[in-house]
């Protein structure tokens, strides 16, 4: 992780321009001839392995479209950020994919520098992607909305819900929250299964990031780091795509994030609740990094609950746990009860010269047939709603596993993590400065909030 940080993958992107004045062209090495005159490039998060692990997708594919070679190339990275990173760096070496996985943490930075609008390609094939747009909730389509161009169609994403241990609640005579349960009802819960477990056993834990980490405890309590507006624009794919939709009512050209909130009252408000929790040792003090290394601690049966989403039920599965060990519920209600999700999506580059191609591969993976063979196993949510049912979870849990959909439904202003092209050192300034101000003694949140407030000004200027 240490190799190339988030703001240096920024820096990648913009390097030409402000150190060596060369050309787009030259950059991508777009004039080269013969660059690009080998098989639709497709580059995954991932190791050889996984790249293998889709070769029934590509088969699929390849009976749709003989004239089309494929290639996935696997690009290995411990999280997004690194996976970005290596991208920009092809593409600066000339040598970029044409098609690329995107998630939402890096939605904007393409968008923005790297990938081609859909619109056109939408539009033309309207007919023929009418039932991936019926199929699929819109707010996960707006994430990926840019100033008003599509750049993704999302095929797959996970929203913070929480994860809770049956062992642990049932020790405690503690029953399934209510789905409107309250940030006091949540901290009773804590108090409880604590007060009943033996060891170290932890009420809730949580990471330090972008996903998963203190943005849902924002967004339940309705607020951000980030000011959040809407671009205009739009209309083209909602008139046409969910006219007479009501879940559509109010969608837009995109989400903007243009101005550091750190010092909101509401944001001050949740940062207290939150070093309340950790003091109190109801709550671990964030880790840094991802979450993989939750996994075995929850099947263990030390952690009671934790954020994560349907990319949780086949790693849990795995670890030993069975249907009925744990179960899924909404994340608790502050003044609100609003999610945040992630999603992915494959973005066509702008450097590539099989756009038309590119397309043909995003219109096979956003149907029906190419979702079932991406994602054979639950270890993401499906886009289409169709898909997530109880055969997708069968064997596997957990019970509720309805909740991980629903939560779109059931919560319609549920929207992204704040991602705006700077995204890469909008998250290092959050993170930088969550854990000195959860674990701050009391009256100290307002000074770490403080400079948290500058990191992000200075993030938000990063372009």
């Amino acid at each position: 992780m240490a190799d190339l940080t988030r703001r240096s993958m920024l820096g990648l992107a913009s390097a030409a321009a402000v150190g060596t004045g060369l050309s787009w062209r030259r950059l991508t090495a777009a004039d080269v001839p013969g660059r690009h005159d080998d098989a639709l490039t497709i580059a995954i998060l991932g190791t050889a392995q996984d790249a293998a692990a889709r070769q029934q997708l590509v088969d699929a594919f390849r009976e749709r479209h003989p004239e089309i070679p494929v290639r996935i190339q696997a690009v290995q990275g411990q999280d997004w950020t690194q996976f970005f990173t290596k991208i920009l760096t092809m593409v600066a070496a000339g040598t970029p994919p044409d098609v690329c996985v995107v998630a939402t943490e890096g939605a904007q930075l393409f968008a923005d520098r790297l990938a081609e609008p859909l619109d056109r390609f939408v539009t033309r094939d309207a007919d023929e992607v009418d039932d991936y747009f019926a199929d699929v909730h819109p707010a996960l389509v707006e994430s990926f909305m840019y100033e008003g161009n599509l750049f993704m169609l999302p095929v797959d994403f996970n929203a913070a819900n929480v994860y809770y241990s049956a062992e642990a609640f049932e020790r405690a005579g503690v029953g399934r929250p209510a789905d409107d349960w309250t940030h006091d009802d949540f901290l009773d819960v804590c108090r409880r299964t604590r007060a009943a477990a033996p060891g170290s056993f932890r009420p809730y834990f949580w990471t330090n990031r972008l996903w998963g980490g203190v943005v849902p405890w924002l967004y339940s309590n309705g607020t951000s780091v980030l000011a959040e507006s809407k671009a205009p624009g739009g209309d083209w794919l909602w008139d046409r795509f969910y006219a007479g939709d009501a879940r559509a009512a109010g969608r837009s050209g995109g989400y903007r994030w243009t101005a550091a909130t750190a010092e909101d009252p509401a944001v001050v408000d949740t940062f207290e609740f939150l070093r309340a929790m950790t003091a109190e040792g109801l709550g671990s003090s964030p880790a840094q990094g991802g979450g993989n290394e939750l996994v075995a601690r929850f099947a263990q049966g030390v952690i009671g609950m934790t954020p994560a989403g349907g990319f949780w039920v086949n790693g849990l599965a795995e670890a030993g746990m069975g249907p009925d060990d744990y179960d899924v519920t909404y994340f608790p209600r502050g003044t609100t009860q609003r999610h945040q999700f992630g999603a992915a999506g494959y973005a066509v580059l702008r450097t590539s010269r099989r756009k038309d191609e590119a397309w043909e591969w995003i219109k096979f993976c956003a149907s029906a047939e190419g979702m079932r063979l991406s994602f054979p196993r639950p270890d993401t949510t499906p886009v289409r709603r169709s898909l997530v049912d109880a055969a997708f979870y069968a064997g596997t849990g957990p019970r509720n596993w309805q909740v991980f959909h629903e939560t779109l439904e059931r919560f319609p202003d549920t929207g992204p993590i704040p991602a705006p092209p700077q995204q890469a050192a909008v998250e290092a300034a959050l993170v930088k400065n969550v854990v000195g101000a959860v674990t701050a003694r009391p009256g100290g949140v307002a000074p770490a909030l403080a400079t948290m407030q500058r990191d992000l000004e200075l993030a938000l200027r990063s372009r």
